[in-house]
């Protein structure tokens, strides 16, 4: 089975009670598939929880798979940005280090903003945006 890793906006939503996002989870989960995050998504959402909602972050963060940053994603990570930014096309330095570590761990990324991830060979479950 695949293993999902989650865009900071699909765990925010879970968080916030969203989107039924919560739903799409437990569907995966009910399908066998892995559920994950990174660095990023780690960093990014405890930079806007607010302190009340530090136990559900804590609960849903580390019931995921972690997939660190080792030195040859943030390199490839670099090199991304670098070729797109190439090809006249911006990709963010977040955006890029969440794609080298789908790409690097043949993982699928979850996602509602697909446009920021243009990047060849990268799989995508795109959401809908809402």
């Amino acid at each position: 089975m695949p293993t999902y890793l989650l865009d900071t906006t699909v765990i925010i939503d879970v968080l916030n009670g969203k989107r039924n996002r919560n739903l799409l989870l437990k569907e995966f989960l009910n399908q066998g598939h892995l559920l994950a995050c990174c660095p990023i998504n780690v960093t990014e959402v405890y930079a806007g929880m607010r302190p009340t909602e530090e136990a559900a972050t804590d609960a849903l963060l580390q019931s995921l798979e972690y997939y660190g940053v080792t030195w040859d994603i943030a390199r490839q990570a670099g090199l991304l940005r670098r070729d797109y930014a190439r090809k006249g096309v911006t990709i963010a330095l977040a955006d890029a280090t969440i794609a080298a570590v789908v790409l690097s761990h043949q993982l699928i990324l979850v996602t509602d903003n697909a446009k920021h991830f243009p990047i060849k060979g990268l799989q995508l479950y795109p959401l809908p945006q809402l």
